[in-house]
């Protein structure tokens, strides 16, 4: 259990799906998991594993923004050992030809923003996704 995470250790899949909404956490857990167990609920962000295929998975709200995600990504990496996170959810655009309901898969990303030039100062980072995890993700949307 840490600060944020209701958990016990072994409760979370070493791969987690994290919407920033945990409403859209319950909701996936429930259309997607078989046998999901609700294993997270401090402060309303609420967390479920269960199995997808066969596989056991976790899916974790993280909230709003940079600052809340940063809590639960730390906290799964560092005090849960999860070893692959994966951004779901809604995300603006800026491109006309993108419309509500489009599947976007990043490569990479970057803000301009406190916390990243808080820990980067001038540098702009920008955090790629795993190639092969990225590779896979397209393969299966366009099959």
């Amino acid at each position: 259990m840490t600060i944020h995470i209701g958990a016990k250790q072994g409760e979370i899949a070493e791969t987690v799906l994290m919407p920033g909404d945990p409403y859209r956490a319950r909701w996936a857990a429930e259309t997607f998991l078989d046998d999901a167990v609700l294993v997270n609920e401090v402060r309303g962000m609420l967390g479920y594993t269960g199995t997808w295929k066969g596989n056991r998975v976790s899916i974790q709200g993280s909230g709003m923004g940079m600052p809340s995600l940063s809590i639960y990504a730390n906290e799964l990496i560092k005090d849960y050992e999860c070893q692959t996170l994966i951004r779901i959810g809604s995300c603006g655009a800026m491109q006309d030809k993108v419309s509500v309901r489009d599947v976007i898969l990043a490569m990479s990303a970057t803000t301009v923003s406190t916390p990243s030039s808080g820990i980067f100062r001038e540098l702009n980072f920008a955090p790629t996704a795993d190639w092969s995890l990225l590779k896979a993700a397209v393969g299966a949307a366009e099959a």
